[in-house]
């Protein structure tokens, strides 16, 4: 089968629609610690798909409130717009892809585990003291160019997957041997494309192979979530190889074995929640 060339990826990375306008502002604002608040969160209430799903994610165990919710500034109020900002990129990414088929492309499967890799990751970069929430995000989204090769070029990424049967091997490295590109680096080209943050397109691109500028940071937290995720099979997946954790990468977190058990145990317990709300 003819390689796909980076050419074609970019033109129909180009020809996707966009994110919702708000959610492209809540990305931005990541990294514009002078960002309107008060007009995000209005403009949010304002989309009301977003915001129902938003609160409805608010108001689930996984944050354990003590009281309902009913509005985003109610949210915000309580559990801060840091928090409030990540679940309505969330919500607003899941929506992207939701109705696209494919005959031998699990779409479940996939969002599960990339909603298992935002919880993971969330739960490390609390450990390390990075952002929780963008975390979040970034672990959410860190497959996001598997979705583009699926939807785009679908007879090529289903003989992509009939060489991993065939090889047993990890679907990465299937990918580069049949198309002669992988999920990361298309991952990355629709980042910019949807201009992500800086930030985040690393960790998109990086998250299989991250550099040594990244040691300890995003792009290191989402590698180690990724194989943690795979490991701890939450989604149940036949033919699912463990990736290694970069023995850099996990000297740079410097995870302790008693907190290591500790985010084992509630990356699980938050895991359904969270499908049962973004995966809905």
């Amino acid at each position: 089968m003819k390689l796909i060339a980076v050419t074609d990826i970019i033109k129909s990375v180009r020809d996707l629609p966009s994110l919702p306008i708000i959610v492209m502002e809540l990305l931005t604002s990541f990294e514009q610690p002078d960002a309107n608040l008060t007009v995000l969160a209005e403009k949010v209430s304002h989309d009301q798909a977003l915001a129902a799903k938003t609160l409805r994610l608010a108001n689930s165990s996984f944050y354990g409130l003590s009281r309902k919710v009913t509005t985003i500034q109610q949210a915000i109020t309580i559990l801060g717009f840091d928090s409030i900002r990540a679940l309505v990129v969330a919500a607003g990414a899941t929506e992207n892809f939701r109705s696209v088929k494919h005959p031998t492309f699990n779409f479940e499967t996939f969002w599960r585990h990339s909603i298992g890799v935002a919880v993971c990751s969330k739960q490390l970069a609390r450990l390390v003291n990075e952002n929780q929430n963008y975390a979040f995000v970034c672990g959410l989204m860190h497959d996001i160019g598997r979705l583009v090769l699926v939807t785009r070029f679908p007879s090529e990424y289903g003989a992509a997957t009939k060489y991993r049967d065939a090889q047993d091997c990890h679907m990465l490295e299937a990918e580069k041997e049949v198309l002669g590109v992988d999920h990361a680096l298309v991952g990355r080209l629709l980042a910019e494309s949807w201009k992500f943050p800086a930030l985040m397109q690393k960790a998109i691109s990086n998250h299989h192979d991250p550099e040594p500028s990244d040691m300890g940071g995003m792009p290191s937290i989402v590698h180690a979530a990724n194989a943690i995720v795979h490991g701890l099979d939450l989604t149940n997946s036949q033919n699912d190889l463990v990736p290694e954790i970069s023995e850099d990468v996990w000297k740079s977190l410097n995870i302790r074995a008693v907190d290591l058990r500790r985010l084992f145990r509630d990356t699980e317990t938050d895991f359904e929640e969270a499908c049962q709300i973004l995966a809905a």
